[in-house]
């Protein structure tokens, strides 16, 4: 089986509706999607993406009716959120209802739940009763695909059809909120930035990482990796690597002493170089390179997001 490319929704809900799985397009990365309340098209997921099956699910919809569905409670400072930045790159867990299987939540009561700002997924989503569950569609722990051919490039031959909505907008994964004893707090930095929720809720907690036991997705600390060695340094130390075949990727300065450099956005926007990041590393990832050197990026805004993607691909 090799995958199709195409904008045939109808043919995408035909699939759904068999335990089939399919990507789909949205502002932040390409996810591979498949019936959020059908048990084996969930485990299809995680056995295509080869992931653990204690890494929970996102459930992807087009209303928030349609989540009242899903979960038991909206807390007041989540429905704040969500009116503001639904459709939107923003990822709420909350109290499941019995309706959500155990596999998607790896056995957790809660469940993340968002509204994509794509128009082709919406428009799929409205026509089903039931969500999707659709983390990233690559290879686990592998780089996120922003566009349709990414998917097909790494799961092309996993599944049968790859919805195609362009290049994704925003570029990262949704950052993900949840709540700790009524304590609102991000389990994933990502495509909406901490200070637009701190604006509205107040000052959220930080709690980005659990290898053993995640409490949300995103939380595993190696992720988003090239196959290539990816280390986090300064430009300035850029001597150590002289003899080596380095791979650059910098925020808004082309250095030509090494072999290949990406630079994210030379007019120092962290909206383009989160857009750019995981085009760069996988471009990287295909050159005749011994690793793959990242600067650190300003620590606001976006570049939170870059720099956590940046970190979990360095791991090893």
């Amino acid at each position: 089986m090799s995958a199709l490319i195409g904008q045939d929704i109808k043919y995408c809900i035909e699939l759904l509706n068999t335990s089939e799985l399919v990507a789909i397009p949205t502002e932040t990365v390409y996810g591979l999607a498949g019936n959020g309340l059908d048990k084996k098209a969930v485990a299809r997921i995680f056995e295509t993406k080869n992931r653990p099956f204690f890494d929970p699910l996102i459930l992807h919809t087009d209303s928030l009716s349609k989540i009242q569905g899903f979960v038991k409670d909206i807390p007041e400072a989540a429905k704040i959120l969500a009116e503001k930045f639904w459709p939107g790159p923003l990822t709420l867990v909350l109290e499941k209802k019995d309706c959500i299987p155990d596999i998607v939540t790896s056995g957790l009561p809660t469940v993340g739940v968002r509204i994509p700002a794509h128009g082709t997924t919406l428009e799929l989503l409205s026509e089903l009763e039931y969500p999707l569950a659709a983390p990233s569609a690559n290879p686990f722990k592998y780089i996120s695909p922003t566009t349709a051919q990414h998917v097909y490039d790494q799961l092309g031959g996993k599944l049968s059809y790859i919805l195609d909505g362009g290049a994704c907008k925003i570029g990262v994964e949704s950052t993900i909120l949840g709540f700790e004893n009524g304590r609102p707090t991000v389990y994933r930095l990502g495509g909406l930035e901490i200070e637009k929720i701190e604006e509205l809720i107040g000052k959220v907690h930080l709690l980005t990482e659990n290898e053993h036991n995640p409490s949300a997705p995103g939380m595993l600390k190696l992720h988003y990796a090239p196959t290539k060695k990816l280390v986090i340094d300064s430009l300035s130390n850029l001597d150590k690597y002289v003899e080596m075949r380095v791979g650059l990727i910098t925020f808004t300065e082309f250095i030509h002493s090494v072999k290949a450099c990406k630079v994210l956005s030379i007019r120092k926007d962290l909206k383009e170089a989160a857009n750019s990041l995981f085009a760069a590393m996988r471009d990287l990832d295909k050159e005749d390179l011994d690793m793959i050197i990242a600067e650190r990026f300003p620590d606001e805004g976006l570049g939170r997001a870059i720099n956590d993607r940046l970190y979990r691909a360095s791991i090893k």
